[in-house]
């Protein structure tokens, strides 16, 4: 399983950072593996909302459908997204600080199935894809 967690500081409100990252088709924004992003079906977000993701993976694009498992407004929310060959979980917890706000970010991916033996590699390579996230998140939510 690869893992990365980053702490990203944020001038806009507590509801405004909430409101923002919790609206995953904005993934595209702020994530420069994202090629495509939109939510599915129409409503509030919350338990149950799922989003589809068209990542850039190895070289190949691969859609990743993402639900909504846990959400607490302004507080967390966690998406999870599950395939034959990739199992993701992203948990974001947001806090107000002085300022703004604070959000940390965890990732969690692994392989699943007969591709879970490359799970080690996966890691390797997994820090430089959240680095540059991470990067663009600061820039965004730091304007």
């Amino acid at each position: 399983m690869a893992r990365y967690t980053a702490v990203i500081p944020s001038v806009r409100t507590l509801e405004n950072t909430f409101a923002y990252m919790s609206d995953f088709s904005k993934a595209q924004e702020w994530d420069p593996g994202v090629v495509s992003a939109h939510q599915v079906g129409v409503g509030p977000i919350g338990v149950g909302t799922e989003f589809d993701l068209v990542v850039k993976f190895a070289g190949r694009r691969m859609t990743l459908r993402y639900r909504v498992e846990a959400f607490e407004e302004n507080h967390r929310i966690v998406f999870e997204s599950s395939s034959t060959v990739l199992r993701s979980v992203d948990s974001l917890t947001f806090v107000s600080r002085p300022g703004g706000s604070e959000m940390t970010y965890v990732a969690d991916v692994r392989f699943t199935g007969v591709a879970s033996f490359a799970n080690p590699l996966l890691a390797l390579g997994f820090r430089r894809v959240g680095d540059r996230a991470r990067d663009s998140l600061r820039s965004i939510l730091g304007k």
